[in-house]
């Protein structure tokens, strides 16, 4: 295959690729995981979008390496993949690490459990079923009868007082899209707040969390 074929076709395709791509939404998606408290619904689409990009971005890689194409360009693709695989690694393993600290709320509260992915409630029914298992054996077991339990303090309890759950009335660095006019933060009576485009706002995450979930604000 012709050297300058190759390395025009692949190039095309992934210029084509980068024109729409996810790249963008990917940052946002990893961002509003890190900051937010809690877990966010899961973007199917875009992760499985991601993992397209990274595969036909891989198989330029090895075209630009078969075809010697100038090593400096094949670092600056090579900077873009890595920092497309980082983004999704990163996203996911947040992900996770949230599935584990907050296990049994998530479990119990049907909102959360549904913005899980299907591998990510697999994760989670067998974690939760590791650190039961590994509670009872390790400490529940030895008490009495009305302390056995892994969600509750005692059997008197009226809540899961022993289940963490996210604090959602933490303050969170926001940045909107666009301008939202008067925005009211709660029902306490306090005067509401202009919401500037991309100014920068420190917010109960409770307040906007209906913003973070339409894509109207961006954690930062």
């Amino acid at each position: 295959m012709d050297s300058g074929a190759g390395e025009s076709s692949a190039a095309d395709d992934y210029e084509s690729l980068m024109s729409t791509t996810d790249a963008e939404l990917l940052k946002s998606a990893w961002r509003n995981e890190k900051a937010a408290p809690e877990i966010l619904k899961y973007d199917a689409g875009l992760v499985q979008r991601s993992r397209q990009q990274i595969q036909l971005m891989e198989e330029m890689m090895d075209e630009f390496n078969q075809n010697g194409v100038d090593p400096l360009t094949v670092s600056l693709y090579q900077m873009d993949l890595d920092r497309t695989m980082f983004l999704l690694r990163s996203y996911l393993r947040t992900r996770l690490q949230k599935i584990e600290k907050y296990i049994f709320h998530i479990q119990k509260t049907a909102e959360q459990w549904n913005r899980l992915s299907k591998q990510e409630q697999k994760f989670a029914t067998r974690c939760a079923g590791d650190l039961k298992h590994h509670l009872e054996q390790s400490a529940l077991s030895k008490l009495p009868d009305q302390y056995q339990s892994h969600l509750r303090q005692s059997a008197a309890s009226e809540d899961d007082d022993m289940v963490p759950e996210p604090h959602l009335d933490a303050y969170v660095v926001c940045r909107s899209k666009k301008y939202l006019g008067a925005f009211q933060l709660d029902d306490g009576g306090e005067e509401p707040i202009d919401i500037e485009a991309d100014d920068l706002y420190a917010l109960p995450y409770k307040s906007i969390k209906p913003l973070v979930e339409s894509g109207q604000i961006d954690l930062v």
